[in-house]
């Protein structure tokens, strides 16, 4: 079987009740929500959660909560990783066998269920063992500059200084979007930043980090500018 997973704990101490607070006219869990059922590619929806509050949200929405995460994987040090095979722990305890499983974080409001069926096709391939949201940086990261601690300017690859922009390396960053994987490479620990994994690249303008009021702000921004149909791809 096949199951999205999104993990959504409480007690958010930066941007309070963060993973059901309205956005843009819904709770920001709903988003990912309706996605992951959107695709039909899932057997199972299910929130992973600590709070009551949090998964009466998430029933409302089409997501089940079949059981409340347990303390110790409720707190700030709780891995994504950790927390996705603890609910394949718990399906394989109920008797259901789990081929893969999707992560989908809560504050992803920018989801595209389309997104979600390109990671799944790269899961086609038995030789890989995880597909994830990323996108690539805006600015070449071989020119980077740092400080020292005397105030001072310089390059992390001074090298790089005089290469053309396009003849530089690409580099990408997550996007914290969604993570396929299988459930064997969840259980086990495989790497996610590692040979077996697979990106699904997406656009900047579709990529926001919702950690702070200000990040909420501009993911509001750009969801308007999106719905109205301004901005493609």
């Amino acid at each position: 079987m096949r199951v999205a997973v999104v993990p959504a704990r409480g007690g958010s101490k930066r941007i309070p009740g963060k993973n059901i607070r309205s956005f843009a006219g819904r709770p920001i869990i709903a988003y990912p929500i309706a996605a992951a059922r959107e695709t039909g590619l899932f057997d199972r929806v299910i929130v992973s959660t600590d709070s009551p509050e949090i998964a009466a949200v998430a029933r409302e929405y089409g997501a089940e909560t079949p059981f409340l995460r347990p303390a110790a994987l409720a707190d700030d040090h709780s891995g994504t990783n950790a927390v996705v095979a603890h609910a394949l722990a718990w399906l394989t305890e109920a008797g259901e066998a789990v081929e893969l499983a999707c992560c989908l974080y809560a504050t992803a409001p920018l989801i595209r269920p389309d997104d979600l069926r390109r990671g799944f096709a790269m899961m086609a391939d038995p030789a890989v063992a995880f597909a994830f949201s990323a996108t690539d940086y805006a600015f070449p990261i071989q020119r980077a500059l740092q400080i020292d601690a005397a105030g001072a300017v310089g390059m992390f690859q001074p090298e790089a200084l005089m290469t053309r922009s396009q003849d530089l390396e690409p580099a990408y960053h997550d996007a914290g979007q969604f993570y396929w994987g299988r459930a064997s490479a969840f259980a086990d620990g495989t790497p996610l930043f590692g040979p077996r994994s697979r990106l699904v690249l997406l656009p900047r303008h579709r990529v926001v980090d919702i950690d702070t009021p200000e990040d909420w702000a501009e993911a509001e921004i750009r969801h308007a500018v999106l719905a109205g149909g301004r901005t493609s791809g």
